[in-house]
């Protein structure tokens, strides 16, 4: 999506909250997109990014900020709940205001070709299913 994301991360015996799960990872995904930017030299994007950064953050010497710092996230507490956020993530490219394509499987970014006709996307993806000894309640959504 051009403004967000949505995924299912599963989590075992991590010993992390989530906030750090995901901080961590928009870090990592932060730091990679300013360093594609940088090597395509697109100062466009880069400023805009800079213009996003708050006063704390820049004193201490960050330059951009690609993340808003929040995130929503729910528990998924069965697999019936885990396909109705399944079917709401793929579908969602395919309308409203984004419109990215006509069906889900089309879009390129979505794990639906995965999981609608068992071929590979773009990413690796692993089902939810596939898992061994899936402790649901250690499931999460996060958008």
């Amino acid at each position: 999506m051009p403004k967000h994301v949505h995924a299912l991360i599963g989590f075992r015996n991590s010993g992390q909250f989530i906030n750090t799960i995901i901080g961590n990872g928009k870090r990592f995904m932060a730091y990679e997109i300013i360093n594609r930017l940088q090597q395509q030299m697109n100062q466009e994007v880069l400023y805009h990014l800079s213009l996003f950064m708050n006063k704390t953050d820049r004193k201490r010497g960050k330059m951009h900020e690609v993340f808003e710092p929040s995130f929503d996230w729910k528990e998924c507490i069965s697999s019936r709940f885990m396909e109705r956020k399944l079917e709401y993530i793929h579908a969602n490219p395919c309308r409203g205001q984004w419109n990215l394509a006509s069906d889900p499987a089309g879009y390129t970014h979505s794990s639906a070709r995965f999981y609608l006709t068992d071929e590979p996307g773009l990413y690796a993806v692993m089902s939810y299913a596939e898992l061994e000894d899936v402790d649901l309640t250690r499931v999460k959504e996060t958008a």
